[in-house]
């Protein structure tokens, strides 16, 4: 069965590791289960997301799943993409050898752009938004990796999410945004075709997460050490389980589902 996880909020929060996350998910290795981290933080690139992993004791190998590898499934061979995004953007659309503009170079260069794509990052501003919302406008489609609104940092504090820069360029443009992260199909359809049709999906907001588990038909665990803390229940959708850590959710459902197979499989 696989257990894909969540990162920000379950494995880390910011650059703080959360305590108990590597040694769980050692003990579901050692289990036999499948572990897949699925990230919609589209900022890092995937290979210094996959360094943090093993710095935290976590060797990811080829089980992590980046919202721009989910983006890069919807833009054409040869398309020209303008991107209000982050470097984790950039390296994946480019490995793929696409023309990648940065919005904050984009001139009147006279070829026009066939998608923009919008991610986190942290040097927003006007140039770059109106460089987006113009090339929506003229015609290109528009593709979020994401639209969480929020995500957790250091502390347990929230920071603004790639949603945000997506609403200012969707109300700048008038352009209806195709997104390709969690909990949409673009990244439902990835996930489900690398880590097949059972499992639970782990995280710390039931707006992406719990829809994302429901989407592929999984069980959803809700830990408590993101976005939703114990004030914020119940949510919608309801978990199948919830837990105050990852640690405690991987004891518990490995209590109740041992000797049981039948137990394991996602609802029906």
């Amino acid at each position: 069965m696989a257990w894909v996880l969540d990162l920000d909020g379950v494995i880390w929060r910011g650059s703080d590791p959360i305590p108990g996350s590597a040694e769980a998910v050692g003990r579901l290795r050692a289990a036999g289960e499948e572990v897949w981290f699925v990230t919609n933080n589209a900022y890092p690139p995937a290979s210094e997301v996959a360094a943090k992993l093993v710095a935290q004791g976590i060797d990811p190998g080829e089980r992590l799943v980046t919202s721009p590898m989910a983006v890069a499934r919807l833009v054409g061979d040869g398309e020209r993409v303008l991107a209000c995004a982050g470097p984790g953007v950039f390296e994946t659309l480019r490995a793929r050898g696409l023309d990648v503009v940065d919005a904050a170079d984009a001139g009147d260069e006279g070829r026009p752009f066939d998608v923009v794509v919008v991610g986190l990052h942290r040097d927003f501003d006007y140039r770059r938004l109106a460089a987006a919302a113009d090339a929506a406008r003229s015609g290109a489609r528009l593709i979020a990796t994401n639209d969480d609104t929020t995500y957790p940092a250091e502390g347990g504090q929230l920071q603004p999410g790639a949603g945000a820069l997506l609403a200012a360029v969707v109300a700048a443009s008038g352009a209806t945004a195709t997104i390709a992260g969690k909990p949409y199909p673009p990244m439902v359809d990835l996930v489900r075709e690398l880590a097949g049709p059972q499992g639970i999906a782990v995280g710390d907001r039931a707006d992406t997460d719990g829809r994302f588990a429901r989407a592929l038909g999984y069980r959803f665990g809700l830990v408590l050490t993101g976005v939703t803390g114990v004030g914020g229940l119940p949510v919608d959708p309801s978990p199948d389980e919830v837990a105050p850590d990852l640690a405690a959710l991987v004891d518990r459902i490995s209590a109740d589902w041992a000797g049981t197979p039948e137990d394991r499989a996602g609802p029906n």
